[in-house]
């Protein structure tokens, strides 16, 4: 780990920092590792600290593909609090400097609230001076002088930033951990979002092309009215939409969806298929347990599908779902991997990987 590691900076959404700290409490426990956690309720970020005075250890334990309410995790020094505002740029400086740390582009970035929003200008306006500051003392080298790490400077306040320090692989590549989508005007419903974002968020983009490709088969549990379904046909996908509700007529149209009209949790496919989709307001153990009946009797191949979290216990709900699932499948290369996304609300998403990608 770089020098002067004090603790890490989580970003997630707003409302969900609590649930946040209980996963990263949870998440250091069983790596053995003391930690304390500081957060307020729907500031969109969460710090941890070890309690022992040891932040390496941390890094290796709570990594952010294995998160399922971050959407950032950064490395990062204490916050910067009373800064001047004659001269915000020279504590950052001498701060960083004092660290020890080299990066080849620097990020500002604020909190995903509408406090937030209002502190995007300062740090526009921070840009250049503290750019040139940083050249300056040596700390902002050229591209490929410094293994591609980045400077976060995460303004909290007016007078108050904290800075990370983000390398490759290890952090999410998009300010704020965001993959932000433009709402597709021809889909049936802008849930159309939430499974395009899980697509770039689990499958690389050479995955996508191999395993969303044209011919496949899919199965849409609770499709209507098709969101999820016309993003698998757009795909080239034929798909088996089950629902009792009425699907969108233009979707229809195009002959490559066959629209079920049965009850998703006790309908049987004729055939196994290569994914299983599924959006389906209803409880997450209801859900979770009949995405097991599919891959464990291997009806799919693969499968995304959501889970709606209750008002309380959001965090255990969906660990005792995702453990039970998990135990369902042991012995069969499963890998599930759990996320809160961007166009999610009150719901996770949750991929459920094939062993070694699809079998040939």
């Amino acid at each position: 780990m770089e020098p002067g590691i004090e603790e890490l900076l989580f970003y997630c959404r707003a409302g969900f920092e609590k649930d946040l700290a209980g996963e990263l409490a949870a998440e250091a426990g069983r790596a053995g590792l003391a930690v304390y956690l500081r957060f307020a309720d729907a500031a969109a970020f969460v710090r941890l600290l070890p309690a022992d005075g040891q932040p390496e250890a941390l890094r290796e334990a709570l990594a952010l593909e294995d998160r399922i309410f971050a959407r950032q995790r950064l490395p990062a020094l204490h916050p910067l609090e009373g800064l001047p505002r004659e001269d915000r740029v020279g504590p950052i400086v001498e701060r960083v400097q004092a660290a020890g740390w080299s990066f080849e582009t620097i990020w500002h970035e604020t909190p995903d609230t509408n406090e937030g929003k209002q502190l995007q200008r300062l740090g526009k306006a921070l840009e250049r001076p503290l750019a040139a500051a940083l050249r300056a003392a040596g700390s902002l080298r050229e591209s490929g002088a410094a293994g591609g790490r980045r400077l976060h400077c995460f303004w909290t306040a007016g007078d108050r930033v904290q800075p990370g320090l983000a390398e490759p692989d290890r952090s999410s590549d998009r300010p704020g951990g965001i993959l932000r989508l433009k709402a597709p005007r021809a889909a049936p419903s802008r849930s159309a979002l939430k499974l395009e974002e899980a697509w770039h968020q689990f499958l690389t983009p050479a995955e996508r092309e191999q395993r969303l490709s044209e011919g496949m088969s899919a199965v849409d549990l609770g499709a209507a009215p098709g969101g999820w379904t016309w993003q698998l046909v757009r795909r080239g996908l034929h798909v088996q939409a089950v629902d009792n509700g009425p699907m969108d007529p233009g979707l229809m149209a195009g002959g490559q969806v066959e629209h079920v009209r049965e009850d998703a949790f006790t309908w049987l496919p004729p055939r196994p298929v290569h994914w299983l989709v599924c959006d389906i307001v209803d409880r997450p153990g209801r859900v979770s347990d009949r995405i097991g009946d599919w891959l464990e009797a291997g009806w799919a191949e693969e499968a995304i599908f959501n889970l709606k979290l209750p008002m309380k216990k959001r965090y255990e709900t969906v660990r005792e779902c995702l453990d039970r699932l998990e135990g369902r499948l042991a012995g069969r290369g499963f890998r599930l991997r759990a996320r809160q996304l961007y166009h999610d609300r009150e719901e996770i998403t949750v991929h459920a990987r094939p062993p070694r990608g699809r079998p040939a």
